[in-house]
């Protein structure tokens, strides 16, 4: 069946669906037939063909595809000669066009790049014909697609590697031969590594170089040249001219795409297939093939990560994080549904994807102890998990003949304006059209056969991992949530801006930095899988507040600070209500949120039985830090200590507050009882550590008055200290009585800086508060300390009603009792003086 003119048959071609267009069409390649100057074409044109099958082929051609009837016009002649001699020969002409290309040592840009571009064409409409006449099965029409990628990227390699050694940047192996040896690996992935190609394909590379394998007289900058290597290569593959493009080409299935290089060194590769390697990576590289470069590296390669794709034994961990995968999918129930009109065949629900799904997590688990389900082809690995007992025959041979109605379906849909569609019109007459393609005499004939293999995909799919618990987001939205592979799903985007976010897009990329594992708390693989299965109740959470943007970027500060992921993830897991109290507070409290992204140990405490209770009053805070400090050794601990107990209870009074279980007043009157047991503290523990300095004054004392929001008890989260000092001293005390003695007024002036560095130092547990001495006798002017003579002196006669009226707040804080009673009597007689 190679010679069409003699095997065609009108029955089985389709009609033309737009006869002006088959009209204007057949005009336009007459015209260029004459144009040729060619007698066999001339005589073509001029006369009716013998086998009326050539020019119902012709109809089909001009009447449904306006891309193939351009192919055709651009090389009249081809078309006949794939007539006379059928499209196994137009397909081995084309590679040996392309061989003599790859050995062309004198191809330049312009040449190779147009040389392919007519390939294709001719290519396209080869394969289009073998296609639209039934004489091809699906797996010869995409593995003839995906033989011509290979020979195609071998010659852009070939001229882009002969390019940089011309240029002194590498030195070639074999000159006629330039990629052998060459280290420059080219693996193919997906559909072009499966032999799987459609229509109108992207190509998905991943680009490697190995410095061990590769000449150059400066191995130094090899990276930067191989970069060049492949934007060469990308360009004369992808760039649209006058004559087209050969294939888009798509390389963000390297490792880590956003933050490595177009070319990856094998070695940098192995170590993140080592290390962060995700599952759905593990799927992509069962496709995984060298189609050019350097074969045998690219071979060596492959085994290389045999270990990777391949586990010996049931890893229940990744089989866990593939069932949560299919749950992130699975989150769309109740939503999107199967239709006709506008219906996504190869994302959408019983579509392409789903039997890809079904049969690769099987490989996933089942391949690591039988090799032979290591297929790279769908069909064949359908075909080998039947014969191996992992699926039941029947569903097999229902998902194999599903997967070949819908290739040709995609087929057809791409084939008629050279398109990256999945998605079938959504208009009646958009509709017919593409039936007709299909060979169908309406449209309810081809819906009721789409209808019928979808919903077969739907059910097996829908059986596969059945008694696994749904991971769907609750509440009114439904909606996609993956975030595996290298595209984004464009449903994905649309659940997210669904449940409120503004920006999916930012928020899809930033998920994908943690899928990565770029943060430390995402580095491990296990913290990574419950991040996943953790994934559409935090975004719920997180779209419930009422920024829902602003709540997410939070997040992911406080994700980028955490040292580590799994027990936090792990207590997320076992504590929902704790995953949904810090959506709330990154949403609704910017400091709570800034102070939990800093010490995210804090959230320990919220899991404490008594965390919403009332805070406990001045007395039992004294004593409870009073126990704590009782068990340091050192200032250092000292301080640190005060730190984690002052923001574990800053943060429960924040998350009741927030939580609506306190009153304002409440909450500040709490606020100031801590902030005043940890100064009361910390002043008694200061001048412990002063004195076995420094001595004591004999017969002298000191006390901390607190002003302001502090002296008034109406503490806020951002409130600082306002203080004074104030000591008494005997009329004859001149120095400290220590190992280094101090004059009386540097004594205290020495004392109060410490206690105030104790309070406002920054150290591994953070700064307790700020503190404000500008309240004191004289201001800034004055001394840190003031002596109580002073202090009833300058409020006698020198401050001002401003100061006065500060005062109407002093209250003592710290000190012993007597002196404290006599700064308190002091203030009230200021206050009630005449």
């Amino acid at each position: 069946m190679n010679h069409l003119d003699y095997s065609l048959e009108t029955k089985g071609l389709p009609a033309p669906a737009d006869l002006d267009l088959c009209a204007r069409g057949h005009e336009r390649w007459i015209e260029a037939l004459h144009s040729t100057g060619d007698s066999d074409c001339q005589a073509f044109a001029q006369g009716t063909p013998e086998n009326p099958s050539v020019s119902t082929l012709l109809d089909a051609l001009f009447g449904n595809s306006p891309y193939l009837t351009q192919c055709a016009i651009s090389n009249p002649k081809f078309i006949l000669e794939v007539i006379n001699q059928g499209p196994e020969w137009a397909c081995a002409d084309i590679q040996d066009r392309l061989t003599h290309l790859r050995s062309d040592l004198n191809a330049d840009e312009v040449r190779v790049m147009c040389d392919l571009r007519q390939a294709k064409r001719d290519l396209s409409l080869a394969v289009a014909i073998a296609d639209i006449t039934n004489i091809w099965s699906v797996e010869q029409i995409t593995h003839a697609l995906s033989d011509f990628a290979d020979k195609t990227l071998s010659c852009a390699a070939s001229y882009a590697l002969r390019k940089a050694a011309d240029s002194g940047a590498i030195t070639l192996a074999y000159e006629d031969d330039p990629e052998r040896d060459s280290g420059y690996i080219i693996l193919g992935m997906g559909k072009l590594g499966a032999g799987e190609l459609n229509y109108s394909s992207d190509i998905d590379l991943i680009i490697l170089f190995d410095p061990e394998v590769i000449q150059s007289e400066k191995p130094a900058d090899l990276q930067r040249q191989f970069v060049r290597i492949t934007r060469n290569l990308v360009k004369v593959m992808d760039e649209r001219t006058a004559d087209g493009y050969v294939f888009r080409t798509d390389l963000r299935l390297r490792p880590d795409p956003s933050a490595t290089p177009i070319a990856v060194s094998v070695q940098a590769a192995e170590v993140y297939y080592e290390s962060l390697g995700q599952n759905w990576e593990r799927a992509a590289m069962i496709k995984a093939r060298p189609v050019a470069g350097d074969l045998k590296a690219g071979t060596a390669l492959i085994d290389w990560l045999t270990s990777f794709v391949w586990r010996k034994n049931l890893d229940f961990e990744a089989i866990r994080d593939i069932h949560s995968i299919k749950r992130q999918i699975n989150a769309h129930r109740g939503g999107n549904t199967i239709a006709l009109a506008g219906h996504n065949i190869k994302l959408g629900r019983g579509g392409i994807r789903e039997i890809e799904f079904f049969t690769q997590t099987q490989q996933l688990i089942w391949g690591g102890r039988t090799q032979e389900l290591r297929k790279i082809k769908t069909v064949d690995a359908l075909a080998t998990l039947a014969e191996h007992e992992r699926i039941d025959p029947s569903v097999a041979t229902e998902m194999t003949t599903s997967y070949r109605f819908l290739r040709r379906v995609e087929h057809r849909l791409q084939m008629v304006n050279d398109a990256q569609t999945h998605t079938l019109p959504a208009d009646h007459e958009g509709l017919n059209k593409i039936a007709i393609f299909l060979g169908y005499e309406n449209t309810e004939m081809f819906g009721e056969d789409l209808l019928r293999h979808l919903r077969n995909v739907e059910t097996h799919y829908a059986a596969l991992f059945e008694e696994s618990e749904p991971l769907s987001i609750q509440g009114d939205v439904r909606g996609n949530l993956v975030f595996t592979g290298a595209d984004t799903d464009p449903e994905t985007l649309s659940t997210l801006e669904n449940l409120g976010f503004e920006n999916p897009q930012a928020v899809d990329s930033m998920v994908r930095v943690w899928h990565h594992g770029r943060y430390r708390s995402t580095h491990n693989t296990r913290a990574r899988q419950l991040l996943t299965e953790l994934m559409p109740v935090l975004l719920k959470s997180l779209a419930d507040t009422a920024n829902p943007d602003q709540a997410f970027l939070r997040f992911n500060e406080f994700l980028a600070g955490l040292p580590a992921g799994i027990q936090l993830f792990s207590m997320f897991h076992s504590n929902p209500h704790l995953l949904n109290l810090v959506a709330e507070i990154m949403g609704e409290a910017p400091k709570l949120a800034r102070h939990l992204s800093h010490k995210p140990s804090v959230l320990d405490s919220v899991l404490d039985p008594g965390f919403f209770d009332a805070p406990p009053n001045p007395d039992e805070l004294h004593k409870e830090l009073e126990a704590i400090l009782h068990q340091t050794e050192f200032v250092e601990d000292t301080l640190d200590a005060t730190r984690r107990w002052a923001n574990d209870r800053w943060f429960q009074i924040g998350v009741q507050s927030l939580r609506g279980h306190q009153h304002p007043q409440t909450t500040a009157e709490a606020l100031s009882d801590i902030a005043e047991c940890s100064v009361d503290l910390l002043n008694s523990a200061m001048a412990k550590e002063f004195t076995h300095r420094h001595g004591v004054v004999p017969g002298s004392e000191m006390v901390v008055l607190a002003l302001g929001k502090l002296g008034g008890r109406e503490m806020t989260s951002t409130s600082d200290l306002d203080m004074i000092f104030v000591y008494k001293a005997p009329a004859d005390a001149k120095s400290s009585d220590g190992p280094k003695p101090l004059v009386l007024t540097q004594y205290f002036a020495r004392l109060s800086q410490r206690v105030i560095n104790s309070i406002t130092a920054q150290t591994s547990e953070g700064r307790l508060f700020e503190v404000d001495m500008r309240l004191r006798p004289s201001g800034n002017a004055g001394p840190i300390a003031s002596s109580l003579q002073a202090f009833v002196q300058y409020h006698n006669d020198l401050s001002w009603t401003w100061e006065h009226m500060a005062m109407t707040r002093a209250r003592v804080i710290a000190g012993p009792p007597d002196l404290r009673r006599e700064v308190e009597s002091v203030i009230a007689e200021v206050l009630t003086r005449p």
